[in-house]
């Protein structure tokens, strides 16, 4: 049996780390009635009112909530009732009644993912700096990205950063180019195809803005005012795609911690999953930390992409390619041969290997593992991306077995010829405990992503959909396992 070290760190959701958000709860009309209400209050009244909002939540947030509130008012000018002009009181007051806060994390903090940080300086030899990315969900169970870092010591010791209450998340910048040619694949694999499509994509240039697709289609429906159904679903697929990929841009003054990736777009309207972080190391030395997704729209669910090379500006890209479908896809750390690879589980039941000459696009699949050992007889998944060592890659595994209990194993494949299978756990290397079996989802431990340190694997993991914890487990004891199973 593999000794495995369950560390005292335990991450809680906590239900006081709020983010300011837009507030559009009604109907049209009876939003003008609420702008009418508040353009009835007298100039004393409105001062009184505005008061009791700054004092109440002004000094809960990072970003100046006063800038907020105006932003909201242009957006809400459409429900005046006249042209008057309000005060700057008054516009901030109606700004606040389209504003509110959601608690990031009032359900859960959990499916860790872990890479080694970008900045290594100023540390202690044989330290390591680390992020740590993590599912927080909220009202709604909406899903979104945090993070967190921490140092391990040459001693294995562990200590994160205790994050502060404020959470910032930036709006979308919409100047992401699309490529004509990779676009057409995604909308002739999304079944979309028709003469609509083939119009609006002639007349765009090439590359193409969200800007210029928006403009596009408005250009089309004007000429065919009367569209059909299925050209309204092929214009509105469209525009949906393209929204779908964006960029976010965080100023360096904000903390790590308090940088939030919340969904956008439409594809993603229900949440941002099981973030699977990756340190990408490309053949020229070049660094760049990708990470895969999936989002929710509520009906569908549509991997992604994240793109960064420091943290603070992040490019959201849509997959292509007719092997893009379900859940897990973990990429390896560096090509193989002169491809990218990656798993996945397009069937819900098995794990999948893929290559590409394109990191967007993935077009083939080969069975990789199926279920094999009773812990693990429904289905199977990867817990992040493979690790490189000297005996090959290491990929850490999730089993679902009687009950839905998930359980985490590891197995080993070739280094150059990650296809072939060299060992495999026959038992769990991880069960939930009895005081982690409780939570939003009980019976549950599931990782997005471990790193190595002081020959140590270092894994973290969620207990049950609720919080999240960190295990260690020696490497060379559990590379002899493999070896030998």
């Amino acid at each position: 049996m593999i000794k495995v070290h369950r560390t005292s760190i335990r991450l809680n959701p906590d239900r006081a780390r709020v983010l300011i958000r837009p507030f559009w709860p009604f109907q049209e009309a009876q939003m003008r009635v609420v702008v009418g209400r508040i353009m009835s209050l007298s100039e004393k009244e409105v001062k009184t009112q505005l008061g009791i909002v700054n004092k109440s939540f002004a000094h809960r947030h990072f970003e100046n909530i006063g800038g907020v509130f105006l932003e909201r008012f242009e957006r809400a000018r459409r429900y005046m009732l006249t042209d008057e002009e309000p005060s700057k009181e008054r516009k901030l007051l109606i700004g606040a009644y389209f504003t509110s806060e959601y608690s990031l994390e009032s359900a859960a903090l959990f499916n860790p993912s872990m890479i080694p940080h970008p900045d290594q300086s100023d540390l202690p030899e044989g330290s390591q700096r680390f992020i740590a990315s993590l599912r927080a969900v909220g009202e709604g169970h909406v899903s979104s990205i945090e993070f967190r870092e921490g140092i391990v010591d040459s001693d294995l010791d562990i200590e994160i950063t205790e994050p502060g209450r404020f959470v910032i998340a930036p709006d979308p910048i919409s100047t992401t180019r699309f490529e004509k040619k990779l676009f057409s694949h995604k909308v002739f694999e999304m079944g979309i195809e028709n003469d609509y499509s083939a119009k609006l994509l002639l007349a765009l240039p090439d590359p193409f803005t969200l800007r210029d697709i928006e403009r596009g289609t408005s250009d089309l429906d004007q000429h065919e005012p009367r569209l059909s159904k299925s050209r309204q679903y092929t214009r509105d697929n469209m525009l949906w795609l393209a929204q779908s990929n964006y960029e976010l841009e965080f100023s360096p003054d904000v903390p790590l911690s308090a940088r939030n990736i919340f969904p956008h777009s439409p594809a993603e309207s229900r949440g941002i999953e099981d973030a699977r972080f990756v340190r990408f190391e490309e053949d020229d030395g070049t660094v760049t930390y990708y990470a895969t997704y999936t989002a929710y729209s509520g009906r569908a669910i549509l991997p992604q992409l994240l793109e960064t090379r420091d943290f603070l500006h992040f490019k959201i890209i849509t997959l292509s390619g007719k092997a893009i479908e379900n859940k897990g896809f973990a990429l390896f750390p560096r090509k193989i041969g002169d491809r990218y690879c990656t798993l996945s589980r397009q069937d819900g039941e098995n794990v999948f290997i893929m290559y590409s000459d394109n990191i967007q696009t993935w077009r083939e699949k080969s069975l990789l593992l199926r279920p094999t050992f009773p812990w693990e007889f429904i289905k199977l998944g990867n817990c992040g991306s493979p690790i490189l060592t000297d005996e090959g890659w290491l990929v850490v595994i999730h089993g679902v077995g009687p009950m839905r209990k998930y359980c985490i194993g590891a197995v080993l494949l070739d280094r150059d010829d990650p296809s072939r299978v060299i060992g495999r756990l026959r038992e769990p290397l991880l069960r939930p405990y009895e005081n982690e079996r409780e939570g939003y989802v009980p019976n549950v431990v599931y990782s997005c992503g471990s790193m190595v340190h002081n020959g140590m694997l270092i894994l973290p993991y969620a207990m049950s959909d609720y919080a999240s914890r960190i295990a260690m487990i020696d490497l060379r004891e559990l590379l002899a396992e493999l070896q030998s199973a």
